[in-house]
């Protein structure tokens, strides 16, 4: 397995672009909303590719280095997974100008950007689409597209096939040969633009051979792209190397707000799981997967975890700590609340009152922990103990040595942990700031604190 080095160095910040932040409110789409609005599936904030570049300083300063932007395409919704041209920023975003300057800019602040692509459906808009159902069974772009019979009919009940039964969504015949060779002419265009890589929609709903040889075509001329494709279930089948460098991890997320939220799992439990995880995936495969625990599609981590903050922290530590590289979601930083979608896709609280400093506080010090030793980005992966609601594990690089606990337990408690490690090897928790000293095999906590997380670095390498 194969995957892009600066990936596994990397942390993600993951845009909506309408809801970030409105940097030119002279694109703003005619029927625009009040910036703290509720959303709801039609609606538009205003925010564009100029707040993104407004927004690099405070995304540099949480301590991201890659941004990954929901689809900046022309489209005819706010969420844009219905496009109408791949070849044009969709204007209420801005233009080429505008997209050139971001990427310019991310790069000079050693920040990676890649985009959202959706090759498996488009929106009516599409110009093909649009000629099918101007000219029908005559179209030349009859079998880019699955229709049942004609006229072309849409409406709440297409005669043609869509994605997930929206009809404002015609799915693309991927078989077909122009269709694939349209797809590789997009994603070579915009890597060619300076993009980093492509996060791809549904890849499940086409055959694996046709992102084999996308993969092929992609590295081909971009070595050092990264292709990661959005799965919630096994990804074991993107992972052999030859379609995807990584999977966005719904199923370690899975295990992450199990343990810790809804507590429908032990320590012991959540080490198994994860392992089971690691055994089915081809080995190194884990250091190109996404790190997830909020996103565009999910409830908000601190609504999922009913606002117990610190809980949301531990998480996060985990989250930080575990091969893969990991993924903040637009405002889940600042503690931002919502349902799942539309819910989980409100305008950003620029006003600072709004923001959980605390929570802010501690992803940056994750991020900058993370940085700084290569053995919470490379290392391997042991687990080391689990026992009712704890859980740690030892990530080693290079002579680097670390051990990151995770604690979901309601109350302090006295614990004599088994580590290992040899007696005299002193820890310090990067944390808190606590020195520990193995002992006879174990390190004794009195007490470990309730609702926590530790990551323990040995002190000589401090």
């Amino acid at each position: 397995m194969t995957v892009p080095d600066w990936v596994q160095d990397a942390i993600f910040y993951q845009v909506f672009p309408d809801r970030f932040r409105n940097g030119d409110p002279s694109n703003d789409p005619v029927e625009v909303v009040d910036w703290g609005a509720r959303p709801t599936r039609e609606n538009f904030f205003g925010g564009d590719l100029a707040g993104v570049i407004e927004g690099l300083p405070y995304i540099e300063d949480l301590g991201c280095n890659a941004i990954y932007l929901n689809p900046i395409f022309a489209a005819g919704t706010n969420h844009r997974y219905d496009t109408h041209d791949y070849f044009e920023i969709d204007p209420v975003l801005g233009d080429d100008a505008v997209f050139d300057e971001l990427v310019s800019q991310a790069h000079s602040r050693g920040i990676r950007v890649v985009l959202d692509g959706v090759f498996n459906h488009c929106g009516l808009g599409f110009a093909p689409f649009q000629d099918l159902l101007e000219n029908g069974e005559r179209s030349r772009y009859r079998r880019w597209f699955d229709v049942y019979d004609f006229p072309v009919r849409v409406g709440e009940q297409p005669n043609y096939a869509t994605c997930g039964g929206a009809y404002y969504l015609p799915r693309l015949n991927a078989s077909e040969p122009e269709v694939e060779r349209f797809v590789h002419e997009v994603a070579l265009h915009w890597l060619a633009r300076g993009i980093d890589g492509w996060r791809l929609d549904v890849p499940y709903e086409i055959e694996t051979d046709f992102w084999r040889r996308f993969r092929s075509v992609v590295k081909e001329a971009f070595p050092s792209a990264y292709l990661v494709a959005e799965e919630w279930r096994n990804p074991s089948a993107y992972l052999t190397g030859d379609t995807f460098d990584g999977v966005t991890d719904y199923e370690l997320r899975g295990l992450i707000v199990d343990f810790f939220a809804k507590r429908a799992l032990t320590g012991e439990a959540f080490l198994r799981g994860y392992e089971t995880l690691r055994h089915h995936r081809p080995n190194g495969s884990s250091f190109g997967m996404l790190n997830i625990l909020g996103t565009h599609d999910t409830a908000r981590v601190m609504t999922e975890f009913r606002r117990d903050e610190e809980l949301v922290k531990a998480a996060f530590t985990g989250l930080f700590t575990l091969p893969g590289a990991p993924v903040v979601y637009y405002g889940d930083e600042v503690g931002m609340e919502g349902e799942n979608d539309p819910d989980c896709r409100r305008a950003f609280p620029w006003e600072e009152s709004e923001w959980n400093e605390s929570l802010r506080t501690h992803i940056q010090r994750l991020a900058d922990v993370r940085s700084r030793y290569a053995c919470l980005r490379r290392g391997t992966f042991s687990p080391a103990f689990g026992n009712d609601r704890v859980a740690s594990y030892a990530r080693e690089f290079d002579g680097e040595v670390s051990l990151v606990i995770l604690n979901a337990t309601e109350l302090p408690r006295d614990l004599d942990m088994p580590v290992p490690f040899s007696a005299g090897m002193r820890f310090t928790d990067l944390i808190g700031g606590d020195c520990f000293e193995v002992e006879e095999g174990v390190i004794r906590f009195e007490p470990l604190r309730p609702k926590s997380a530790m990551i323990l670095v040995r002190s000589a390498s401090i």
